[in-house]
């Protein structure tokens, strides 16, 4: 049965499923393309390539490659950042509800968590060790149905041939998921700790959510003692949930935040 809301869990969980380089500034993101010989323009933010001698006039112009999407106070998000994000959500175990990994759903997510890495780098945790990735991705590999199935990612070949298939290395999956780790740490350090529920909150929700829903379907319900340590977990996540909703909304308010139509110059 499914306790916690939409909006709760869309916020609390998806925010922190994919993380992506967005808090670099043009100027850096400019300096790491041009290795690979691509450069930033300085009006549009946009990314292109860089033309040879022998390109002629035409490719004097260059060819758009990337362009920025959102400037978050500082930090900038592009083009790019959004299409990662949709292939990594293609990897996840429990796929999103319909429709939640539209553009505009994934963009906004996007500013949500370049919003909350920039209060994470003010108030740095510790490190995830190599030892709690390892065994964060060794559950990932047998959660995801077409992985086990169709790539047997049991096997270390079949593992990067999975990430192959989605455009990820392994080391960069790995370096993802690390962040990711960090990300629910920061927020469960920041919100969670505070939070107390009482036993008459749990009495509540068993009385009032859980005995309506299994009297529907006929079904005889747990003892409450049976299930108390649950319901306090439901409830836990849920105030979770609506404070960090309230901190984004905070946030948002207090910073810059631009989102880029089509063609539009970026500040």
């Amino acid at each position: 049965m499914r306790w916690m809301t939409q909006n709760t869990m869309e916020r609390l969980l998806l925010v922190a499923l994919v993380m992506t380089p967005v808090w670099m500034s043009v100027p850096v993101r400019a300096s790491l393309r041009a290795t690979s010989g691509q450069t930033v323009t300085s009006q549009t933010g946009a990314t292109s390539s860089t033309p040879n001698a022998a390109s002629g006039s035409a490719g004097q112009q260059g060819v758009v490659l990337d362009r920025v999407v959102a400037v978050v106070n500082d930090d900038v998000i592009l083009e790019s950042d959004v299409d990662e994000e949709r292939r990594f959500e293609e990897i996840q175990p429990y796929r999103r509800v319909t429709g939640d990994n539209t553009r505009e759903r994934v963009l906004e997510r996007l500013v949500d968590r370049a919003l909350i890495l920039q209060q994470a780098a003010l108030e740095p945790e510790d490190k995830i060790s190599d030892k709690d990735l390892d065994e964060q991705l060794t559950t990932l590999r047998k959660d995801i149905p077409d992985c086990k199935l169709q790539y047997h990612c049991e096997t270390d070949d079949g593992w990067k041939k999975f990430l192959s298939a989605h455009g990820f290395t392994e080391e960069e999956f790995r370096e993802r998921w690390r962040l990711r780790m960090e990300l629910l740490k920061f927020i469960e350090v920041r919100f969670r700790n505070g939070i107390k529920v009482s036993d008459a909150e749990i009495k509540e929700f068993y009385e009032k959510r859980m005995l309506p829903e299994y009297a529907k379907r006929n079904v005889t319900p747990p003892e409450l003692d049976t299930i108390r340590k649950r319901i306090e977990e439901v409830e836990l996540q849920q105030q979770v949930g609506a404070l960090l909703v309230d901190w984004l909304k905070s946030l948002r308010a207090q910073g810059s935040v631009k989102i880029m139509t089509p063609g539009e110059v970026a500040p």
